[in-house]
């Protein structure tokens, strides 16, 4: 080997000792300021040495008790604030919501949505995209009775696939998570797709693999590591399949261009590339068809992700605990008998609405949060944090705060009843996080979670698949950006 071919080598080692050099320099500055506590890093390598790379949170959750409710981690060569319980959280996502209302550059993420979006973009793309974001899902329903028309058309057609089954063991995920899609759907796109159709199966599939894939500690190490990418291959996979689904949506969109009518605006896309339209010629415009793309790829992902998780959880509690879905069902009989179920029935129903809530809290599906970032300098229970610090909202610290929860740890519908058996709301509640980020679905997901559940609880009794007794029954989450209970079948019962 000659000096010539050693010079790239020697080039890239001195980068690394550089950037090594400059990230020691900023942690330092980091320090000076009383910056939050933690566990001491290794050089590069930070505290990965000590992390569950499979379930991050519970390395965090352990750490709390020993550094407090604010404390320092260090994942490669980026310092991280994790917030730990209700008190914490909420003072830094409600009462200095607009401090803690940034998103960090997440390397996968920039490769696939460029800042684009709503859900990881920041700044003002972000805040455009969000108002536009809620307002046009409301214009089309969100909260209000068209949409709720959807939900129990969607769950009267999952509720036939179901009974066809006549009882026998399925697993449920790609059912539930194409009737959830369909409620976004129709939003999104003005239609509905059979649960057969090959594209939106392929579709389903994709967003199923990525939600598992993100989770994983290959697409981590790329996160904190970029220039390690050429070694590991799951990131490459995820890159992959949003290209896909990129491909799908500029398809769909291109589409509805072809028979744009903006008196007769017939999905979010339709309203989109209205807007676009106004807005041609305008410098700096946030209405670009790059935007559009990741708005719809958010929304479908997140509009179904997250709501068919929660309800897996919610059939797997009711086999494990058969005498809290016999009371589901004895008030669903007391109050709607074999009437459809409807979003006003809710207020008559404290037990069901209570066993909802319970099943958002105990499932715990997105226990990291998504990250946030510091959009100034900002002082937190006495520590001090500098603007960009990349920060972990532990949602699982909050949902299973000890302080807030009589029985945060066991499965317990009386967390969301008085000794009267009335509902009670409580602060510490936030599934949907909270702040400035809160979920903008949070209307939406809430009124599908009660119909889905309360349909099907009504016309089936969930029991395990012969020869698995409810002790074998494993409430374990999974691996992935939520987690999910893992794969497991049921056998739903048609009820006379």
């Amino acid at each position: 080997m000659d000096w010539v071919t050693l010079v790239p080598v020697g080039l890239l080692f001195i980068l690394i000792v550089l950037l090594i050099l400059k990230r020691q320099h900023v942690w330092k500055s980091h320090t000076r300021g009383n910056f939050p506590p933690g566990p001491r890093p290794l050089p590069i390598i930070g505290n990965l040495h000590i992390m569950d790379l499979k379930r991050p949170y519970l390395t965090m959750l352990e750490l709390s008790k020993t550094y407090g409710s604010v404390f320092s981690i260090q994942m490669g060569l980026r310092k991280m604030v994790v917030l730990s319980g209700y008190d914490t959280v909420k003072e830094a996502l409600v009462n200095q919501a607009d401090a803690f209302s940034g998103r960090p550059k997440i390397p996968v993420v920039e490769k696939t949505g460029k800042g684009k979006g709503v859900i990881f973009s920041d700044g003002e793309n972000w805040k455009v995209m969000r108002r536009f974001t809620l307002t046009t899902l409301r214009d089309f329903g969100m909260g209000k009775k068209a949409i709720e028309d959807r939900i129990v058309e969607e769950y009267k057609c999952l509720a036939d696939t179901i009974e066809a089954q006549k009882g026998k063991p399925l697993e449920m995920t790609l059912m539930m998570n194409a009737a959830i899609a369909n409620v976004i759907i129709s939003i999104l796109l003005g239609k509905r797709y059979d649960y057969e159709d090959p594209t939106f199966k392929r579709l389903l599939s994709l967003v199923n693999e990525n939600v598992r894939i993100f989770g994983t500690p290959s697409v981590s190490m790329y996160n904190m590591f970029p220039v390690l990418g050429f070694l590991l291959k799951n990131h490459k996979i995820f890159i992959k399949n949003v290209k896909e689904m990129r491909a799908f949506v500029k398809v769909t969109f291109i589409e509805h261009l072809k028979t744009l009518d903006r008196n007769d605006q017939r999905s979010f896309i339709d309203t989109f590339l209205v807007r676009q339209q106004e807005e041609k010629g305008k410098a700096n415009g946030y209405f670009c068809n790059e935007n559009l793309i990741e708005v719809v790829r958010n929304l479908f992902v997140a509009g179904m992700e997250t709501t068919s998780t929660t309800l897996r959880w919610g059939f797997l509690l009711m086999m494990k605990y058969p005498e809290i879905q016999k009371k589901v069902q004895e008030e669903i009989e007391q109050v709607i008998g074999s009437n459809p179920p409807r979003i006003e029935h809710r207020t008559q129903m404290p037990y069901t609405d209570a066993v909802v809530h319970e099943i958002q809290r105990f499932a715990n599906i997105l226990p990291l949060n998504l990250p946030h970032e510091t959009t100034a300098d900002v002082t937190l229970k006495g520590y001090f944090i500098p603007k960009g610090t990349y920060i972990v909202p532990l949602l699982a610290s909050v949902l299973r705060d000890k302080s807030q929860w009589e029985k945060p740890d066991i499965f317990y519908p009386e967390h969301f009843l008085d000794s009267e058996g009335k509902f009670v709301k409580k602060d510490a509640f936030m599934p949907f996080s909270a702040g400035r980020r809160i979920c903008a679905g949070e209307t939406l997901a809430k009124m599908e979670l009660f119909l889905f559940f309360t349909s099907l609880l009504q016309r089936f009794t969930f029991r395990p698949p012969p020869g698995v007794s409810i002790s074998d029954l494993d409430l374990s989450p999974s691996i992935g950006i939520t987690t999910a209970p893992v794969t497991h079948e049921v056998c739903a019962v048609p009820r006379s």
